[in-house]
């Protein structure tokens, strides 16, 4: 199927079919595989596992919810100062997590839009040869400090969350043929983390912190399975969550999480932001992802992405385009604009 672009994963429409219709429909031939958009609860990304997952498990207290509005009490987050907090209970030296492979939903999910998806394929709807693709937070964007902000506890809870992610891999393998699957991993706070965000916890701005578990979930899937990355400077509040000078630190996770799946990576998706500084772009060249096809989130501010591509491409002269991220934050309504975006995107990239 096609290079030039890619889909992150969330578009806030209606249902997974008419994501598959209308993004699926009109950019299908540019794409490796199309995501369901993510739509209902997982427009929220990882905040719905915090009321879903985290509240209400036996080995977990809730420190802090979100604040209710009018007495109407809320389950996502406004601010990262109203975010959810958990703290593990004394006594409690490793968190677990019940009912493997329909935990999380994942699976469940994956199963349901795969039906949709291979439905309106066999309708001509979507082309043969298009993969179903599924973007899935890697652990550490989950369980991370702004929810689980007390020391030590991580620890505890990476690992059992870890094995019910694999758990939800496994199902989504036994339910969907494997030659028309893509799975994506989603690194969003892993990118934040080694620039040093967590100042308080050192550990998290090494890089091998973040690539154990990426090694031991990728030896999982088979290689008739595709693979791929996003990674991005996240949405929470507003994007970018974060905006560093340079895509050196970016570039080095990148690279060690390509090297950690020990397989084939089909695509990468590299976060920019809305910059001509080559200070910025330059560790660009130092990219190591033997093969993957590269996209870069650079669809965003068309006024600007002509002379944005350029720069880029002193550096890594062949990439394809995405946007940013995925656009679960962002309101309904401006889809079709955010559609035309990426259809105007080629044209101003060559890529038509």
């Amino acid at each position: 199927m096609g290079q030039n672009l890619l889909l992150v994963g969330s578009v806030p429409l209606n249902s997974n079919e008419e994501v598959f219709r209308v993004f699926g429909g009109a950019l299908a031939k540019h794409l490796p595989a199309v995501p369901d958009g993510e739509t209902g609860e997982r427009r929220s990304w990882v905040n719905r596992l915090c009321y879903q997952i985290f509240s209400g498990h036996g080995d977990l207290e809730v420190v802090r919810r979100p604040q209710p509005v009018d007495g109407v009490e809320q389950l996502l987050p406004r601010t990262r100062e109203d975010a959810w907090n958990f703290r593990v209970k004394p006594g409690v030296e490793r968190v677990r997590f019940g009912n493997p492979g329909m935990r999380l939903g994942y699976a469940r999910e994956a199963a349901n839009s795969y039906f949709v998806f291979r439905t309106l394929r066999e309708k001509g709807v979507l082309p043969p040869g298009l993969r179903f693709q599924i973007a899935i937070p890697m652990v550490n964007s989950v369980v991370r400090p702004l929810y689980f902000p007390v020391a030590g506890d991580l620890e505890k809870v990476r690992p059992g969350y870890e094995d019910a992610l694999e758990a939800e891999i496994a199902a989504i393998l036994a339910k969907i043929p494997n030659e028309d699957l893509a799975i994506q991993w989603d690194c969003a706070w892993e990118v934040s983390a080694v620039y040093g965000t967590a100042k308080d916890n050192a550990a998290e701005a090494e890089i091998a912190t973040h690539t154990g578990a990426i090694e031991r979930l990728s030896k999982n899937i088979p290689d008739s399975v595709q693979l791929g990355f996003h990674f991005c400077f996240g949405t929470f509040g507003g994007w970018p969550a974060f905006a560093p000078a340079s895509l050196d630190r970016a570039v080095a996770l990148v690279n060690a999480s390509v090297k950690a799946t020990r397989r084939r990576v089909d695509w990468v998706h590299v976060p920019t932001l809305d910059t001509v500084d080559e200070r910025f772009y330059a560790p660009l060249k130092d990219l190591d992802v033997d093969g993957a096809r590269v996209y870069l989130g650079a669809i965003h501010n068309m006024a600007t992405l002509k002379d944005r591509i350029a720069v880029a491409r002193k550096y890594l002269p062949d990439f394809g385009l995405a946007a940013y991220c995925g656009f679960g934050r962002t309101p309904s309504e401006t889809m079709p604009g955010v559609l035309k975006d990426h259809l105007k995107a080629l044209e101003v990239a060559g890529l038509g």
